[in-house]
């Protein structure tokens, strides 16, 4: 690719409370699946960079953890601490918030926006639900009021309304440079990441409201076989009464998570895949930083 002599290249930090559909918007932008996403908040645990290049730019998005109140673990602390320096590093920040409903968690980002340095894009999120549709103009005078941005663009990550309006202003507020990443590169992350979160995913998906904060996934083998790839995975719990849950009856939760995974992790890979996964206890990880550490979550 010739890199025109005005190319633009820069990092795009999305922020906001846990829930309000960034990953769902980030997925959206790039075409493809880079973050999980469920419908319970913390399903993204990680900093994942989307890589969304052009002829004339390449934008980074960085998808955070969602900013939260609550940090009595080390696992919540880990996450805040994720998304606070995605915006320490940022070009331009886009603040995603649900155009249906504001909250205090919502307000709690705002004020952590304030001393960032970047400009700030306002993106009011899931417009599609917003009913008579004068109200989005009450809600777009409201995001005014409540801070110096630098746009407010309403979209729908979900129905992709608006998205590609706001990838041609986006450039705008990005420095002229070459490319950081080849163009072929969609996200920073590799294989065995994505496969251990899309186990997570359906983990989280098939299990009731408080199970998934206390189980992560690791993957400890991944290599390239006869009649496909060989994988096997650690479902990790905090408690032996969540290995019967993760576990179900006869193993029944285990199979179906294992047979919707291994689907689209062969889908993803592009190949068969064998998986292989066990539940194991190891008390306490979520509020232990080296045991988060040695799962892979980010150091501090």
């Amino acid at each position: 690719m010739s890199i025109a002599d005005d190319y633009r290249c820069g990092l795009v930090a999305v922020i906001g409370r846990p829930n309000v559909g960034k990953s769902t918007f980030i997925n959206a932008v790039m075409g493809r699946k880079v973050s999980i996403v469920t419908a319970k908040p913390q399903t993204t645990r990680h900093r994942i960079l989307a890589v969304h290049t052009t002829k004339k730019q390449q934008i980074i998005f960085v998808d955070t953890p969602g900013l939260h109140r609550k940090s009595a673990k080390a696992m919540n602390r880990l996450m805040n601490r994720t998304a606070s320096n995605a915006l320490a590093d940022a070009d331009l920040v886009l603040f995603v918030s649900d155009a249906t409903y504001w909250t205090a968690e919502d307000d709690d980002v705002l004020k952590r926006l304030k001393s960032c340095k970047a400009p700030v894009i306002a993106l009011l999120n899931k417009t599609d639900k917003v009913h008579p549709k004068e109200k989005l103009l009450d809600g777009l005078q409201l995001m005014s009021a409540r801070f110096d941005f630098a746009e407010i663009v309403p979209v729908s990550a979900a129905k992709h309304d608006n998205l590609d309006h706001l990838l041609k202003m986006i450039p705008e507020f990005l420095p002229e440079s070459p490319p950081l990443f080849p163009e072929d590169m969609k996200t920073d992350r590799s294989d065995e990441f994505h496969v251990a979160e899309i186990i997570r995913e359906k983990l989280t998906l098939m299990l009731h409201q408080e199970m998934p904060y206390g189980l992560t996934v690791q993957v400890e083998r991944m290599v390239q076989e006869e009649k496909g790839i060989g994988i096997n995975a650690v479902i990790w719990v905090e408690r032996d009464s969540q290995k019967g849950i993760a576990v179900g009856k006869n193993g029944s939760v285990l199979k179906k998570v294992g047979r919707s995974a291994r689907l689209e992790i062969a889908e993803l890979l592009g190949q068969a895949v064998h998986l292989e996964l066990w539940v194991k206890v190891k008390t306490n990880w979520a509020d232990n930083e080296n045991d988060l550490i040695n799962l892979g979550y980010e150091a501090p």
